[in-house]
């Protein structure tokens, strides 16, 4: 049984003083979603190190938006891994849609930052997922492969099996349309069934696969029940105390 996680992806949103009001109300509430599903959030690099130290010891983990490979270097404005692990952090986003589309995030960058993470001991969760041309082509099978091609063939069995997927359709993000659950539950059978051929289904069996795209609490229960659905990437709805533990609470 994978346990359920829920992470919060809250982009480049909060100043201080906001991100630790909303992560006193996260904890303040933690305590009414199950034992059995995880809590994530995933602030702003400027907030990590005060967060980190908030969260400290509790059952909410903290991770990050996005990482350079190397270790340390001439890198103007990169932050490594160990930096993210330095300030407490256990997971780490790669290969988000908005990465992708805005920074040129693909191919051997996203190689390298799976590495990256790896080496470092933090938890990826690697984003893949179609836009809405592709979605209406027909292409979502091929664009799915395509982008778990780019980064994830190479690694061990115990690489992978710390590797989270995350699935997030690209024209269901922040646009209000959310992915009907059969069609969220396709998409993830054909990634489960990618892992089972490229790493066995042992590992298959092991690796989660979160839904992101426009989640709220309102639809969570219908995609949390799903058998290949293991969690959710909130975006929006991450920034309120409310909603967050509605989706984290869903369906319990």
């Amino acid at each position: 049984m994978r346990p359920l996680l829920i992470a919060g992806n809250w982009k480049m949103h909060m100043l201080r003083e906001e991100g630790q009001a909303l992560v006193a109300g996260i904890l303040a509430g933690a305590a009414q979603v199950p034992a059995e599903r995880e809590l994530l959030i995933l602030p702003p690099f400027t907030l990590l190190v005060e967060l980190g130290a908030r969260v400290a010891g509790s059952r909410v983990d903290l991770g990050a938006q996005d990482l350079h490979w190397e270790e340390s270097g001439a890198f103007t404005s990169g932050i490594s891994g160990p930096m993210l692990r330095d300030a407490g952090c256990r997971y780490v986003l790669v290969g988000h849609s908005e990465r992708r589309e805005h920074f040129g995030d693909s191919g051997v960058v996203l190689w390298n930052k799976v590495r990256g993470a790896l080496k470092a001991g933090l938890r990826p969760i690697y984003c893949l997922g179609e836009n809405l041309d592709q979605r209406e082509a027909d292409r979502t099978a091929d664009v799915l492969a395509a982008q778990f091609n780019e980064a994830l063939p190479g690694l061990s069995r115990e690489e992978m099996a710390q590797v989270t997927l995350a699935y997030e359709p690209v024209w269901a993000i922040g646009t209000g349309r959310t992915a009907t659950p059969e069609i969220a539950q396709e998409a993830h059978r054909l990634l489960r069934r990618r892992l089972s051929e490229g790493f066995g289904e042992e590992v298959a069996a092991r690796v989660r696969i979160l839904y992101g795209g426009s989640v709220k609490s309102e639809n969570a229960v219908g995609l949390l029940a799903l058998p290949d659905i293991d969690g959710a990437l909130v975006g929006g709805a991450s920034l309120r105390v409310e909603s967050f533990l509605g989706i984290a609470t869903a369906g319990a």
